[in-house]
């Protein structure tokens, strides 16, 4: 399994975050991707679907729980198996917010990620 954390900060308050956070069409203002959409369902269960260039994935919604943690797992798009992560925002200090996200996953193929033919 391979793990993956990351962390970043904002004097925003919390409930705007997960206003951005919760509402997937304001991903493409502030994350890498071309196009995102609820392809499916509502809240716990939605099939978010995210495109960046030619690449487009699929993650699910497993748990949400406003305003402070978000969990999603892979369902497609990448050579990558039981891929579950967790997004948390925390006050930090009085004006400051921490996110932080934490990932794990497997390659779906023996060798450095990314090494899949086709993949």
């Amino acid at each position: 399994m391979l793990e993956i954390d990351v962390g970043a900060r904002s004097a925003a308050a919390p409930e705007r975050v997960w206003t951005l956070l919760a509402d997937v069409s304001t991903w493409p203002r502030w994350a890498p991707f071309d196009d995102a959409e609820v392809e499916s369902g509502e809240g716990v269960g939605e099939i978010r679907r995210f495109r960046a260039g030619r690449v487009t994935t699929r993650e699910r919604v497993v748990e949400l729980d406003p305003p402070r943690r978000y969990l999603y797992e892979f369902v497609s798009g990448l050579p990558i198996r039981d891929y579950r992560a967790e997004v948390t925002l925390s006050r930090q200090r009085p004006g400051a917010r921490r996110f932080a996200g934490s990932r794990a996953f497997a390659p779906s193929c023996p060798g450095p990620v990314g090494s899949c033919a086709g993949g």
